[in-house]
């Protein structure tokens, strides 16, 4: 393949990153974010404003099983979203803390959670009057 065009290479990149299709590597991105727990981590570590150990973690975002707070917390660290820091105690400190990218993604986390806080009770209803019709 010969050299593109600056035009060429907007259309590969626009073909390459569209999460419309199957083999789109932002499809996983999306999926990752799609999480409730991803969600609820992100915001619990942004509230906080510095690095949280895990127990802080667990007790912020409350209904999660260790087995999913670690899956996730592990799945943000492998993404670079939340940064891991292992100190040398007895017992060993483990403190978890937004990376520059997970900042960046925290204001639109935050505007999925207030948004979903703000309107519970219209899906609420919505799903009551969906299930009374039968």
């Amino acid at each position: 393949m010969g050299t593109m065009t600056a035009a060429e290479r907007r259309a590969h990149a626009k073909v390459e990153f569209d999460s419309y299709l199957a083999s789109c590597a932002s499809r996983h991105v999306l999926d990752r974010l799609a999480d409730k727990w991803v969600t609820l981590v992100l915001c619990a570590l942004g509230d906080h404003g510095s690095a949280m150990r895990y127990s802080e973690v667990a007790r912020q975002v409350a209904g999660v099983s260790q087995k999913m707070l670690t899956q996730t917390l592990r799945a943000l660290e492998r993404d670079g979203l939340v940064s891991r820091t292992v100190t040398p105690t007895v017992p060993v400190t483990v403190d978890y803390a937004l990376t520059p990218l997970g900042e960046s993604l925290l204001e639109v986390v935050r505007r999925l959670k207030r948004w979903a806080d703000g309107h519970v009770h219209q899906i609420l209803a919505a799903r009551d009057e969906f299930d009374a019709r039968g």
